[in-house]
């Protein structure tokens, strides 16, 4: 319920916002991971927790990793059948029918390793987005307010598909080459130490090549996902708003905006898979060195008569499989670096500070009578920007309260407070005698009903929405607030009527529709404290009537905060409040207002100087 023009947004220190070059259409300098050692071990624990199934995965790959070394030392022995002046048909045919079998069943292992794997990541995966979609759920408002949201739901959706994407990939080819770089080595330490030396050459340069390498893609994969999110945040946000784009003939700006976050993001990502790509070819290079240096060493030893020629063939397979991982965990490495890039930015949210728990002792708000008291409260979404300063005042049960003043004076930002969407800096705030930190949170909001300016309706059915208060109600409950909201006309006309599915946040209706309907799901969930924020704001001056007639009805017996701009609103309040820069200016009811010829006065005076006499 925060508004940007009474500070939320300006004044939350402690909320990042897009700004400097990259929010004027400029560059952003890239961001080096904060920790990555850090997070690579956070995302580690959540593939813990699928330690069964790691357990099967790295059988496989160890029996595949067995398989695969069985075959060079095969190939060995067929070569060393037919080298001599006769072939030994026998050795050479039971080799084959093995070879053969070694291979059929190392590609079965891969395939179910690969299949095992597959829904292990994806078992972790939904469960980290099932965590950050529930951590979502218990920030504060402060945290929306600062951030696009486009950039939040970019960190849900394509950050942990890459996470995803690093756990597929990542986790079987590092378990894998581990256990085939440590089996080569061994069996080409057995066929050949000196072999084996000649071919260790290449291992410092390709760590070296590694190494230099993912140190500039870890920026650029970082960077990279920082782009998508603001590409995202902006889209979003372009979406939402295209009727003020349209209507203020700002398709042109906005795509030139597009275009300027979207070409930093091709430059980051042409970069960054330019980088990457470099690893393959240069280790394809080096790996060819160490080859020539086998078959050079190897063939003097063969016609020293050292080694025979099936020894050279055996070695020369075991150290591409040496050598093959070594390439394979360092590519692994780049697939690494943009899946731990996403993984921080999940846990970045993951992090951040949750609303405040509940005090100990706190107790259920129960049937509360609606007894509201300010006591001396001050607050500002900055502690040295205040909004309200030292505000007193007492709203009986069952009264009106109508909030008033000029755009920024601070009336949005009670109704945040007695809601304890934000807590106050000073002061008390009681309800029924008791300060609402008291309370549990959830107690405390069930007792409110909110209509808010900006309404929002959710994908579903009208008659979803209606319920969404109160899911348990019935079909007649339904209709009988939809009847008493005045929405009961226009959903009749509709050709499925309450079963009438709406687009998002009802699109397909007027924003006076959706008004109605908000109003109706108050009015279904009958809570003891209502809050109007501008709740007849678009509606015309025929429907406003019948519908300030409901909100009378359903106001008797509940204590009643309205935030109005158009007088005639509230003119029947039991008490109105004009707020200015943060304090009560002026306090009663219409007509002692009317009297004292001060702000009050002179606000419906100007507005309604060619109306008055007809409202009356």
């Amino acid at each position: 319920m925060s508004k940007p023009n009474e500070g939320s947004r300006q004044q939350t220190p402690d909320v990042p916002m897009i700004t400097g070059p990259l929010a004027r259409g400029g560059r952003a300098p890239a961001v080096k991971p904060k920790n990555f050692k850090g997070t690579l071990r956070r995302l580690w624990s959540y593939i813990g927790t699928e330690r069964k199934w790691l357990t099967i995965v790295f059988l496989f790959i160890l029996a595949d990793s067995a398989l695969t070394l069985a075959g060079p030392y095969l190939i060995g022995v067929a070569v060393d059948a037919m080298a001599g002046s006769q072939v030994n048909y026998s050795i050479l045919d039971v080799t084959m029918i093995v070879l053969i079998s070694t291979y059929i069943a190392d590609g079965g292992l891969t395939f179910l390793q690969s299949w095992v794997m597959a829904g292990l990541a994806q078992r972790i995966v939904k469960r980290l987005r099932q965590t950050m979609f529930a951590k979502l759920q218990k920030l504060p408002l402060a945290f929306f307010d600062g951030r696009s949201h486009g950039d939040i739901m970019s960190r849900l959706s394509n950050d942990i598909d890459n996470v995803s994407n690093s756990i597929s990939q990542s986790t079987t080819q590092l378990m894998a080459g581990s256990i085939a770089i440590v089996g080569s080595l061994v069996m080409m330490l057995i066929l050949s130490p000196t072999l084996t030396l000649a071919s260790l050459i290449t291992v410092p340069l390709v760590f070296l090549l590694a190494r230099t390498i993912t140190k500039r893609t870890s920026v650029l994969f970082k960077d990279q996902q920082a782009q998508l999110g603001k590409l995202n945040g902006h889209i979003e946000e372009t979406i939402s708003g295209l009727l003020v784009v349209k209507a203020f003939n700002r398709e042109k700006k906005a795509i030139d905006e597009f275009n300027s976050v979207n070409s930093r993001l091709y430059e980051v990502g042409l970069k960054a898979q330019i980088w990457s790509g470099f690893l393959m070819p240069l280790l394809s290079v080096i790996n060819n060195i160490g080859f020539s240096a086998v078959a050079i060493v190897g063939g003097v030893l063969a016609v020293k008569g050292h080694i025979t020629v099936g020894v050279i063939a055996s070695f020369l397979s075991y150290s591409r499989q040496f050598v093959r991982p070594l390439n394979d965990i360092a590519n692994t490495y780049n697939v690494l670096q943009s899946g731990v890039a996403g993984a921080e930015r999940a846990f970045e949210v993951l992090d951040e500070a949750e609303e405040v728990e509940d005090e100990p002792g706190a107790v259920e708000l129960q049937k509360p009578i609606g007894h509201v008291t300010f006591q001396d409260v001050t607050f500002g979404y900055r502690p040295d920007m205040p909004i309200l300063k030292q505000v007193s005042f007492e709203a009986p049960a069952g009264s009106s309260l109508a909030l008033v003043g000029p755009t920024g004076a601070g009336k949005t930002t009670i109704v945040n407070l007695v809601t304890r969407f934000y807590d106050a800096i000073s002061g008390t705030i009681l309800i029924d005698g008791r300060d609402i930190k008291s309370y549990t949170r959830d107690s405390l909001r069930r007792s409110f009903g909110i209509v808010l300016q900006d309404t929002y309706l959710f994908s579903g059915t009208i008659k979803e929405n209606i319920k969404y208060g109160k899911p348990d109600a019935t079909d007649a409950e339904v209709i009988a607030a939809a009847k008493l909201a005045n929405a009961d006309a226009f959903i009749s006309r509709l050709p499925k009527h309450y079963d009438t599915p709406l687009s998002e946040n009802g699109g397909n209706l007027s924003q006076g529709q959706r008004q109605l309907l908000a109003i109706a799901r108050v009015i279904l969930a009958d809570p003891s404290i209502l809050i109007l924020d501008e709740a007849t704001s678009s509606i015309d001056t025929r429907t406003e009537r019948h519908i300030q007639e409901a909100l009378l009805s359903i106001m008797k017996g509940r204590t009643s905060f309205i935030i109005a701009h158009r007088l005639n609103t509230i003119r029947d309040a039991d008490t109105i409040m004009v707020i200015d820069r943060g304090e009560i200016a002026e306090q009663g009811n219409h007509s002692s207002l009317m009297s004292q010829d001060g702000t009050y006065s002179r606000m419906f005076s100007n507005q309604f100087k060619n109306l008055e006499s007809t409202l009356e």
